[in-house]
């Protein structure tokens, strides 16, 4: 288990051409705050929401994995 509740990060995510920024939980979970604001319907940019993976995008993917890497023990 890690140390920390939570950590946030804003990366460039090419599928929607703009900023996102991920969080991170202590269990490994993520949200997007790109995936979030399309889906709620809040951004009236249909095309782009289809593009959206959510959560299991490569941009929220490999953050994760790069966080778990640098975990002690790991």
């Amino acid at each position: 288990m890690v140390n920390w509740q939570v950590t946030a990060a804003t990366l460039r995510c090419d599928i929607i051409g703009e900023e996102v920024t991920l969080l991170v939980y202590k269990d490994w979970s993520v949200k997007c705050t790109a995936y979030s604001k399309f889906a709620n319907g809040k951004v009236g940019k249909a095309a782009i929401h289809s593009r959206c993976e959510g959560t299991d995008c490569q941009v929220a993917s490999h953050y994760r994995e790069k966080l778990r890497s640098e975990e002690p023990g790991r």
